[in-house]
């Protein structure tokens, strides 16, 4: 049931520096702050737009090349139909495998406007779009070939596998179909996420194995054309993206900071915090409610990346994460001793305040969700009365951090509520059966919720039912923040 009572057992220094940090009321008022905070949604909002008409322009771009080059509209009889049809569903599926890789690059622009989860999401939505159109481009340019050439599909199968690259080219759309199959849900839920990664890491070898084949294979990317110029320059700067972001950045990050751990503490049962210390950690650029992606490098760990939030804002010389064993993998962070050397890509996530254009706050988090729920409070800078909480637990073993967060939102004014219990049988709901059954809502806990950023973090099934009330209850899009962590 919801309880408007704080926990009275001594608090821990809430700062991740070992400093309090008081928070300091700003200077305008809340519409002043609301107002300025719509500018900068507008102007993220305009950035993706834009991002989203480069992506789809240069597919367009890729056809229209290809229609302006000479002979590529000499179509004759069925299989030159079906051959060209082939070809465009080939540039198009190549341009959109360079997007997905572009997402998937952790490039800082994607992240401050768009949000790594959601990139990541886009990403993995055109998976199965871009398998259909390199399948139809494999299967068209066949049965094109096949048919101007008048003999069978298996036939002309034989004979492209006796043509240069093109080998390389069939082996590289396996390796995409063993990517997206891998990423569907009912097989990923099957997978270790180690086999899962590996797999996915495929990707990259997909779009290596596939490029021989464009440029040696047919006139449409005939050298000396503008075609090739332009394939050439998207692949150098998708994969140059991949090089600098995905993997150059990470080791600079790493390198410059030096970070380490100093001590692992038990919160709770499999659930630990981890203590970390390094150079200039505040210089991180990490704001309340992000994440990065850490490599312990003991020799039980290093092979496995973790996407985890910061718990506390770092500081100079100190940072901390929280971590719950959900896996093989995570469990093993626990036992990791002080002195462990530590990797960092990030930090990453827009699950911050730079996020809100509304006057009002409310946070929801339930579980390991208080994570970055907890530092982002910690990083706001906020009036009494402007934020809400809500803290969701099954039981008192799931009440991770509630004693840091309620004196952060006691020090900054904030109304704090907690609802613990198993939740609801009688219908699928994000709370407990008792308070179904005395009729609370996202509006009875959140009065001024159409008015406020909702935040939501914890479980995925149980933040979706959360995400759900609110788009029920009419809160805008732009208004609802759900933290995934994707890698």
């Amino acid at each position: 049931m919801i309880d408007t009572a704080r926990p009275t057992r001594p608090l821990p220094t809430p700062s991740g520096d070992g400093r309090p940090r008081s928070p300091v009321p700003p200077a305008e008022s809340l519409a002043d702050a609301a107002r300025r905070r719509r500018r900068a949604g507008r102007r993220r909002s305009a950035t993706t737009d834009l991002l989203g008409i480069l992506a789809w322009v240069s597919a367009a771009v890729a056809v229209t090349l290809w229609l302006a080059a000479p002979g590529s509209h000499t179509v004759v009889g069925i299989g030159g139909w079906l051959t060209d049809a082939g070809i465009v569903a080939g540039l198009v599926a190549t341009d959109l495998v360079l997007v997905m890789l572009v997402l998937a690059a952790r490039v800082p622009l994607v992240d401050r406007t768009f949000g790594q989860d959601n990139a990541i999401a886009v990403h993995r939505s055109l998976g199965k779009p871009v398998l259909y159109l390199l399948v139809a481009h494999g299967a068209l340019l066949t049965l094109g070939y096949g048919a101007s050439a008048g003999t069978g599909p298996i036939a002309e199968t034989i004979a492209l596998f006796s043509t240069p690259d093109m080998p390389l080219a069939f082996l590289g759309l396996g390796l995409f179909v063993a990517v997206v199959v891998s990423s569907l849900v009912a097989v990923r839920r099957r997978l270790p996420y180690e086999a899962w990664h590996v797999i996915h890491l495929l990707s990259y070898a997909a779009v290596g194995v596939a490029l021989p084949h464009m440029l040696s294979v047919g006139s449409v990317l005939a050298q000396g054309t503008w075609q090739r110029v332009y394939w050439i320059a998207l692949y150098v700067l998708a994969l140059g993206l991949i090089a600098v972001y995905r993997f150059a950045m990470p080791i600079v990050v790493t390198l410059r900071h030096r970070i380490r751990v100093v001590g692992v503490e038990r919160i709770a049962p499999g659930v630990v915090s981890i203590h970390l210390a390094g150079s200039d950690l505040d210089r991180l650029g990490a704001a309340g409610g992000q994440y990065g992606v850490w490599r312990f490098w003991t020799a039980k760990t290093w092979w496995h990346a973790h996407p985890v939030s910061f718990s506390a804002v770092p500081g100079r010389g100190r940072a901390r994460i929280t971590v719950r064993d959900l896996g093989a993998g995570s469990g093993r962070l626990g036992r990791i001793t002080p002195g462990a050397f530590v990797s960092l890509g990030g930090p990453y996530g827009l699950f911050t305040s730079r996020a809100r254009t509304a006057p009002y706050l409310a946070l929801v988090a339930s579980g390991i969700g208080i994570t970055p729920v907890r530092s982002l409070l910690e990083d706001a800078d906020l009036r009494p009365g402007e934020a809400t909480l809500l803290l969701r637990g099954t039981d008192a073993d799931q009440q991770y951090l509630w004693h840091e967060t309620s004196a952060l939102a006691e020090s900054t004014g904030s109304v704090l509520y907690t609802m613990v219990g198993h939740r609801a049988r009688s219908r699928e709901s994000w709370m407990t059966e008792q308070d179904v059954e005395r009729g609370v809502t996202l509006r009875s806990v959140f009065p001024r919720l159409l008015e406020s950023d909702l935040y939501v973090c914890g479980p995925r099934a149980w933040s979706d039912l959360v995400v759900r009330e609110a788009r029920l209850a009419g809160v805008p899009e732009h208004q609802i923040h759900q933290e995934r962590f994707e890698s």
